[in-house]
């Protein structure tokens, strides 16, 4: 691909936009901590939701999904899909819990809720764990992603060629060649540039420009998949194309239209990621609560919880999750579902089924638009990066340097060591990326380590008796039974099947320990439980004994009606999702049945829940506690 005085003019001008937005915000973040890392506590619902959705939409993400409906039709994005039931509870169960909270970061929680050195070692242990290790494979994750975009893009370019020569001569065999060059891009000068803007404008200018890269993102894959699908013929064209080689793969060929796994096909041929019982089993029944993963985390976590906690309130923090379920769900995914069954039709029997997003984008993307989508790529890569790197800074400052290091100084030291923080990521995250050979298999590693812990960050809202040792024993036998199943390897079948069985297999036994733990240790204080109960106020049937000593509290019981707008939020989503795909595939009438029925749901949503919400008094009048101070006799 061959690049014009256009195509540099429009990836210059976006990276100036970006630079601006930081510079903009530059002082705005500067105030304070909490003006860094959560804007002031003062974001509207419709900002903060987007900005979740565009650090989801990542580089590498339009790729992934290629990839699966390649070789396992659209029913394989339920690999993704069933974390809705996980994000729907987020909604209603625990975003005003967490926001009502009044904590600077997540991990927090651990001082908040538990008490003494069990409490403390929580706190720090995910602090470093979460912020630095977790983090910073993450950011080399998506890097490597962005590396091969940028070799297979400016591939045959002088600029990619002098780099690569100048690479090589100084610095090793590593940077030579297009991946080398590619990779020298993004670890010296991208990776960098968005620390750059990061640390100038904190959360503020990270929200400002993930808005601008969500709308630049999602105009760019609507027009691939629009060039994909005309150069298949049109979408009449491309569906029959699909049904003619559906119906001469045989009958244990995956049908690539199926929004729904074919039990009696996936046994037969066992596809790579859908052997059909044990996965659907895994995604819909079991992932979604009982495992641990960064940005779908059970209970809300992570930078969910980092932008629940900039809301200007609990309706706001509710209606900013709702609207990222909504946009990450429903309407974002099919750009990339169509272009994915594009490429089945225009490039049968690739080896590499991810590589044919790129493949159409260099080949029907007219030429006039390619420097804007390679600047859309650059928006999906820096929009996650600069989540990261502001989400895993926070976690540094807040939980492991103030905490544990220096507790006494001014804001804007603190805020300070923060960009200090991010400068550090940045170097580890390039770091990382380089040494980075192949993590293809990475993020089942990360799902088997979390399962069985996901049950635990449910209950400690809702029952009294969770206590420090309850996390970390259920973090202990995770990771340990991991390592023994990954070491003797016990199971037999495919990598899919293999999968589904350790995980069922470790979340069985984390549970059981944890729990074991939980009854056999002694619950946290009183005065710990009070104090969590008074300011946050879950539902009173896990706090009985609790709540009866704060009666100044209240006793709410609103876990049943928060369950039933879980129910209708989960089926309002569903709906609207494969109502739109009816529709896109020439079922006019279903898809209008199914879009009429999520809009249903989203009348009761609205009647039952949004327009009588009521941000109670004493949560309004309390304010954020100052919860260094007052954690600070219970956690010694």
């Amino acid at each position: 691909m061959s690049f014009t005085l256009l195509d540099w003019s429009a990836i210059v001008g976006y990276l100036a936009i970006t630079l601006i937005v930081g510079l903009w915000f530059r002082r705005r973040s500067s105030r304070s901590v909490d003006d860094y890392f959560v804007s002031g506590r003062n974001v509207n619902w419709w900002l903060a939701g987007t900005s979740m959705v565009a650090t989801t939409f990542a580089a590498d993400t339009p790729l992934v999904v290629t990839g699966l409906v390649y070789s396992q039709g659209i029913s394989g994005n339920w690999l993704w899909w069933g974390f809705l039931f996980s994000g729907m509870m987020t909604v209603f169960l625990f975003s005003r819990l967490w926001r009502r909270s009044g904590l600077l970061t997540d991990v927090q929680f651990a001082e908040i809720r538990y008490s003494g050195k069990p409490a403390a070692f929580l706190r720090g242990f995910r602090a470093l764990y979460l912020g630095l290790l977790m983090n910073c494979v993450i950011l080399g994750w998506v890097t490597k992603a962005m590396t091969s975009i940028i070799a297979t893009t400016l591939a045959n370019t002088p600029m990619l060629a002098h780099i690569s020569r100048f690479m090589s001569a100084h610095f090793g065999s590593v940077w030579s060649g297009n991946d080398g060059a590619a990779l020298a891009i993004c670890v010296f000068f991208l990776i960098p540039f968005t620390g750059l803007y990061v640390a100038l404008g904190g959360l503020w200018g990270v929200l400002w420009t993930d808005l601008f890269q969500f709308v630049l993102k999602m105009t760019i894959v609507i027009g691939v998949a629009y060039f994909a699908v005309v150069a298949c013929g049109g979408m009449t064209a491309m569906l029959d194309s699909l049904r003619r080689m559906q119906a001469a793969a045989g009958t244990n060929a995956a049908n690539p239209l199926g929004f729904f796994p074919e039990f009696s096909r996936g046994l037969t041929a066992e596809p790579l990621w859908m052997v059909p019982v044990a996965n659907i089993l895994v995604f819909i029944g079991l992932q979604w609560w009982a495992f641990w993963y960064p940005g779908a985390e059970p209970g809300g976590g992570g930078y969910i919880a980092q932008r629940i906690f900039s809301a200007r309130d609990e309706k706001q923090g509710l209606l900013s999750v709702l609207w990222f379920n909504i946009a990450h769900y429903a309407i974002r995914p099919w750009p990339w579902i169509i272009t994915g069954l594009a490429v089945i039709v225009l490039y049968p029997g690739l080896q590499h089924p991810e590589s044919g997003y790129m493949m159409v984008l260099n080949a029907h993307l007219p030429y006039q638009y390619r420097g804007i989508a390679i600047a859309g790529f650059l928006a999906a890569f820096m929009s996650t990066i600069a989540t990261q790197l502001n989400w895993g800074a926070s976690y540094l400052v807040a939980d492991f340097y103030r905490r544990f290091v220096k507790k006494t100084a001014s804001e804007g030291h603190y805020v300070l060591v923060s960009r200090l923080s991010t400068v550090l990521l940045v170097i580890v995250s390039a770091w990382v990326s380089v040494q980075l050979g192949s993590i293809a298999s990475g993020w089942q590693v990360v799902l088997q380590v979390g399962a069985g812990t996901g049950a635990v960050y449910i209950l400690r809202w809702y029952w009294w008796r969770i206590n420090a040792w309850s996390e970390i024993s259920a973090m202990a036998c995770s990771l340990f039974v991991t390592i023994v199943l990954n070491r003797w390897q016990p199971f037999t079948g495919n990598s899919s099947l293999v999968f589904a069985k350790s995980t069922f297999a470790t979340t069985i036994v984390t549970t059981v320990v944890w729990l074991t733990v939980t009854l056999l240790t002694k619950p946290e204080p009183d005065e710990v439980l009070v104090r969590f109960y008074r300011h946050v106020r879950p539902d009173v049937r896990g706090w009985k004994r609790v709540a009866a000593q704060a009666p100044e509290a209240g006793q709410h019981r609103d876990i049943g009606s928060n369950l039933v707008a879980w129910l209708l939020g989960c089926a309002m989503v569903y709906l609207c999702l494969f109502g739109a795909g009816k529709i896109l595939f020439r079922q006019p009438m279903l898809g209008a049945v199914l879009l009429v029925g999520s809009a249903i749901c989203a009348v009761l949503l609205y009647r039952g829940v949004v327009q009588n919400f009521k941000v109670e008094p004493q949560a309004a009048s309390s304010g954020v506690p100052n919860w260094e101070e007052v954690t600070a006799t219970t956690t010694r």
